[in-house]
């Protein structure tokens, strides 16, 4: 009888064994695996957007509309702090903050871009493009692409184009229509060397101040005028310290939005794509809405009747772009062959 029970008992024993061997590990397996791939998602996440212009702009409005749009799609899970007006840093501290993780997203202009990547000159070359689709062309094509190449191999990882518009002219001692009349004015421009050269070639000076401290240059008479979008020479009150505006529309005042690599190679995919999706959306609304916000805040500058305005014809534009037509030359082998010609092809006459 114990014979008969041991065997049983040992039967059963292995029967056990077997189940467990031949089914609960796999089991477990599977929950291993589904651990992994939640790895990170319990985690809420805070990314820090600093920039440097006021939140009434296109780029202000952009960042806000950017931080609601990521804590909607990610359902709280990522937090994307805004500290706009160069609150914590100014606009080259910024790219220094982000390779130290002190932030995690950065909007430069184009032109602050340039100190560390010399093909975004390219961007600050008089009269590059003629209008927005233009301007949208290059962000979506092959232009776009080389110039994000481009500062990829700099450290930093460009992930969407914002617009804002075209640069104007400000001064406070004469209307300027033809080059000459810039002859000895002193302007605030960005610290791009192609800007620098601008203005020397049509006689005058370009100096740089940082944003936020425009407006008190422009009020101690340090400089005599400046160059800035419609919406932030109304914003930061630009318009109060100067008698004249010419509509030139010489150059484009973009941003790039940079982020910190290796921040973002270390936010889950599905977060991440979530915050692409919302980059995506607000780069669109933006590309719609920056013209008209400059419009408005154009309407109200004429309204306040402070800033004498003129705007250069299509004919006194070529005056501009003949004059200036050797920097084209000039900045070529640094910018590259393959980026300029890329640019040219998107130019109504590349030969002027």
């Amino acid at each position: 009888m114990k014979n008969v029970l041991s065997i049983v008992l040992f039967l059963v024993g292995g029967i056990v064994t077997a189940i467990y061997i031949g089914f609960g590990l796999p089991v477990n397996s599977d929950t291993t695996a589904v651990d992994e791939e939640l790895v990170g998602l319990q985690e809420k996440y805070t990314l820090r957007f600093s920039h440097v212009v006021a939140q009434n702009t296109p780029k202000g409005l952009a960042a806000q509309y950017f931080a609601e749009l990521v804590k909607e799609k990610t359902d709280g899970w990522v937090e994307v702090q805004v500290f706009p007006n160069g609150v914590l840093y100014s606009a080259q501290e910024e790219f220094e903050a982000l390779r130290n993780h002190e932030v995690h997203l950065i909007a430069p202009a184009f032109s602050e871009v340039t100190l560390h990547d010399q093909k975004w000159l390219a961007w600050d070359l008089p009269f590059l493009f003629d209008n927005e689709v233009m301007v949208e062309q290059a962000f979506q094509g092959r232009v776009g692409e080389l110039f994000l190449e481009s500062i990829e191999e700099k450290g930093f990882q460009g992930i969407a184009f914002w617009d804002n518009g075209f640069k104007q002219l400000t001064n406070n001692e004469r209307p300027v229509v033809y080059p000459e009349d810039i002859e000895g004015l002193r302007f605030r421009v960005m610290p791009s060397q192609a800007l620098f050269r601008t203005y020397r070639m049509l006689g005058a000076t370009g100096v740089t101040y940082p944003f936020n401290e425009v407006y008190n240059v422009l009020q101690d008479g340090l400089v005599d005028g400046q160059e800035n979008t419609i919406s932030n020479i109304w914003s930061k009150g630009f318009y109060k310290q100067q008698k004249y505006m010419t509509i030139s529309n010489h150059n484009y005042l973009g941003y790039v939005i940079l982020v910190d690599p290796m921040f973002w190679r270390s936010i889950p995919d599905v977060h991440r794509d979530s915050i692409q999706e919302a980059m995506e959306e607000v780069t669109l609304w933006l590309r719609a809405h920056a013209k008209e916000l400059n419009e408005e805040m154009f309407n109200r500058i004429v309204a306040t009747g402070m800033t004498e305005i003129y705007e250069l014809s299509e004919e006194e534009k070529l005056e501009w772009r003949k004059t200036l037509k050797p920097l084209y030359d000039e900045y070529e082998g640094i910018v590259g062959e393959e980026l300029m010609e890329e640019i040219r092809k998107l130019q109504i006459d590349p030969e002027l």
